[in-house]
């Protein structure tokens, strides 16, 4: 069971840096250098993790004020392998990892 645990937090640090590189690679591209010299700007991965957090964070407020709203019923943890989880946590962070990806299919769905 341990194996099991260990495995499925591996998966998810695996999904986490994943969408992490991708976010870094989106802001890249968006991004223009800037012409100040000596000028501070924080790192790309930085700004990475507080997009990560930020969306996740969003997406958790809204996901709770809808289930508020309508008063719907959830479980207030589940159970996936060993780990203990909030249920909206658990897929507003998801949501958010999977994000950047989602945004890279669209790209290239729309570029062809």
């Amino acid at each position: 069971m341990f194996t099991g645990t260990f495995a499925l937090a591996l998966m998810i640090l695996l999904f986490v840096l994943l969408s992490l590189q991708e976010r870094v690679r989106l802001s890249m591209v968006r991004e223009k250098p800037l012409d100040l010299a000596g000028s501070s700007r924080p790192s790309p991965f930085s700004e990475a993790v507080a997009g990560l957090v930020g969306t996740a964070g969003g997406i958790y407020l809204s996901l709770v004020l809808l289930t508020s709203f309508l008063e719907i019923q959830i479980p207030a943890r589940i159970h996936l392998g060993g780990m203990q989880m909030e249920p909206l946590a658990a897929f507003s962070i998801a949501l958010a990892v999977v994000q950047p990806f989602l945004i890279r299919f669209w790209q290239a769905l729309h570029r062809a």
